[in-house]
């Protein structure tokens, strides 16, 4: 876990205090509410090393205790909301109130129950969210129509539904009662309300939906509208997973791909993969972006051989050379770099009635200095 006096910005230290999610802390800094040592901060980029002397709404913020992760289970009909303009009711309505400020991680529609993860933590909430963390979530869904299961194994390529990707969907028919079917399905993303949306394109009509995992957490038998909170051991074992899958995860660069006088920044995994030419540790490795940029082979045969393995200068978007070109020779160091064989000078075939031509009145004679 990172060093708790480490400089951070203030909306981050902020959401880990558990004050306000990241966005609604910048919101609050941007009204004006947040202020360090009695002077206004009118920026979320202010950097700190601690929350000593920051106050919001002039009171004194406390400092961030350990991180705690709780298991709800949502009932139908209650919001994922902290207030509802309708007065409709919400999660925290149902919660007990000696629980601290919780923010919950993601959300789960009106009319959806099951599990739904509260935390402490702004920071931990955002990593548990982001898609690019790849936290599988699964769902349970009775819906009337009639589905087979190589229509659902076709979803594990994702599906576009009005201009909307969906990613990879892992489901699988559970059982069928009646004219309902049960279905199970398995996500990273996330996106508002993908179940439904993706279960309705297929033709059916979504009556129930349960959460029943976020993670390693599971639902299990917790009573609807009960709360439990997981143990400091399992959580600290979580965030250690989440760090070594960040790391294993392969790096993303910006490349410019050559080929046209403006070439756009492109996302290229540079990570290097083993040609049919060699191993690894032979050097034959070739990045992403040499093999997207790698000219293609000219007709006749075998192909030729890249400019960077013939030692040419290599070229720039737009067929500008990167470097001058080289200047020419001097004449000297040309006439030294000449071969040192004379050469005969040829001989003329003189034709019939030909004469040498009479040299003009007061013209040297060639030869003559």
């Amino acid at each position: 876990m990172a060093d708790e006096r480490s400089p951070h910005r203030i909306a981050k230290l902020l959401a880990r205090a558990g004050v306000a999610s990241r966005r609604e802390v910048e919101r609050m800094i941007a009204e004006g509410r947040v202020a360090k040592d009695g002077v206004v901060i009118d920026t979320p980029a202010t950097v700190l090393a601690s929350l000593d002397g920051v106050t919001v709404d002039d009171q004194p913020v406390a400092a961030a205790e350990p991180t705690r992760l709780f298991l709800f289970h949502k009932p139908t009909g209650v919001l994922t909301a902290e207030r509802d303009p309708a007065g409709r009711a919400t999660i925290y309505d149902r919660l007990p109130k000696d629980l601290p400020r919780l923010v919950p991680v993601g959300r789960l529609d009106l009319n959806t129950e099951g599990l739904l993860l509260l935390t402490t933590d702004g920071e931990l909430k955002r990593q548990l969210e982001l898609p690019a963390t790849g936290v599988e979530r699964s769902y349970r869904a009775r819906a009337y129509g009639q589905i087979s299961q190589a229509q659902l194994e076709e979803l594990i390529h994702g599906i576009e539904i009005e201009g909307i990707r969906y990613g990879a969907i892992d489901a699988n028919l559970e059982r069928r009662t009646g004219a309902n079917v049960w279905i199970e399905m398995t996500l990273r993303e996330g996106k508002n309300r993908e179940v439904r949306r993706v279960l309705e394109h297929l033709g059916l009509r979504v009556s129930r939906l349960i959460r029943t995992r976020y993670g390693p957490f599971v639902l299990g038998d917790l009573p609807v509208g009960d709360i439990g909170e997981v143990r400091v051991a399992d959580l600290i074992a979580f965030r250690q997973t989440l760090k070594a899958a960040a790391r294993q995860r392969p790096p993303v660069a910006d490349v410019a791909v050559p080929g046209s006088r403006r070439a756009p920044a492109s996302r290229v995994s540079t990570t290097a993969r083993p040609t049919a030419g060699g191993s690894r540790a032979a050097g034959g490795v070739r990045s992403g972006a040499q093999l997207r940029s790698a000219p293609p082979p000219r007709p006749g045969g075998a192909s030729q051989p890249s400019r960077a393995a013939a030692g040419a200068p290599a070229k720039a978007p737009g067929n500008a050379p990167l470097s001058p070109r080289p200047a020419a020779k001097p004449a000297a160091r040309a006439a030294e770099e000449r071969p040192l064989t004379p050469q005969r000078p040829a001989r003329i075939k003189r034709q019939p009635g030909w004469a040498k031509p009479k040299p003009k009145p007061g013209a040297r004679p060639r030869g003559r200095k």
